[in-house]
């Protein structure tokens, strides 16, 4: 497995990143543990997480995929091969959620247990903090990485604006600077990324890791009308796509999938992979067959023909 530098930082990662939403959520414990070893027998190794997955399903109440990673990591005795990510910021209950200094420095202790690791190796701002300074933020994490409890830092949902100043700001008073973005970027979604961020981070060096990467499943060619709505649990929030432009885009990935003896979610995760401006894309797998499938795009390189194909709106 080729591996890519993240940004400006020493981690380098494969091309392929798995997702863990699903963890706690449409996955149990047991076939997640199946899937991350899978996922890690094939050669890959960033598994990206956050304090508050998945705190939307009844019952739960945020960290319940940090937990399973972390009965996984303990288990399976991987840490040190494992490139782990995760975030911090959204809304895990009554005062628990934001970037200033007092929760990052709580919440990274809570993020620490439920993994069963002294260390984060991405540590993200899951999405800005207007009523914080960029300053108090990147103080926080200085005091995480020079700790030990944190190697380097990223964002997530971040607009140009406020990235390109925790940028200026990091260097301004040496503080630690962002290395990566996630941005939400798949063939369907991508004027927003492609028009205000791309060229942003190719010249800052800032590693992308795109999630949405296949459109809540819409890019793998199982929603075709509303009828199929009903195939898997996230199948109301792939109505939106059902457009002529998605239609567009399906058609298109089924002529390259035959051509390529793969399937549209693999031509999909492809395309991303050779973006100039993506390091590493987020697919998540409920079971082990979707991710045998995901993971073969790896090994697909589409030609200029190809992509020039994809690019075309």
């Amino acid at each position: 497995m080729k591996m890519r530098s993240l940004g400006q930082s020493s981690l380098q990662v494969a091309p392929l990143a798995f997702g863990g939403n699903v963890f706690g959520w449409t996955v149990n414990e047991t076939e997640s543990f199946k899937l991350l070893d899978m996922f890690m027998e094939k050669g890959l190794n960033l598994i990206d997480t956050a304090d508050m997955y998945s705190n939307w399903v009844p019952g739960n109440k945020g960290g319940e995929s940090e937990t399973i990673i972390g009965k996984w990591l303990k288990q399976s005795g991987k840490r040190s091969q494992v490139v782990l990510a995760s975030k911090v910021g959204l809304d895990m209950g009554p005062g628990k959620q934001g970037l200033s200094r007092k929760y990052i420095i709580k919440a990274v202790e809570d993020s620490l247990k439920r993994l069963q690791t002294d260390y984060i190796d991405l540590y993200q701002s899951h999405r800005d903090d207007p009523n914080t300074t960029v300053l108090e933020t990147l103080s926080a994490f200085d005091e995480l990485i020079k700790a030990g409890k944190v190697r380097y830092i990223g964002a997530s949902n971040f607009s140009p604006e406020r990235l390109l100043e925790s940028l200026t700001t990091a260097q301004t008073h040496c503080l630690p600077r962002y290395v990566s973005l996630q941005p939400r970027y798949n063939l369907y979604d991508r004027e927003d990324f492609e028009n205000n961020y791309a060229e942003l981070c190719l010249n800052q060096k800032i590693g992308v890791i795109s999630y949405y990467s296949l459109a809540s499943g819409f890019l793998t060619g199982k929603y075709r009308s509303e009828a199929d709505l009903n195939k898997g649990q996230r199948g109301a929030g792939v109505k939106s796509y059902l457009n002529p432009k998605g239609m567009n885009i399906l058609s298109k990935l089924d002529k390259l999938a035959k051509e390529y003896q793969s399937t549209p979610a693999q031509v999909s995760l492809a395309w991303l992979m050779a973006r100039p401006s993506v390091t590493a894309t987020l697919a998540s797998a409920t079971n082990l067959s979707q991710l045998e499938d995901i993971i073969r795009a790896v090994e697909i390189k589409l030609n200029q023909e190809a992509l020039d194909f994809l690019n075309e709106y």
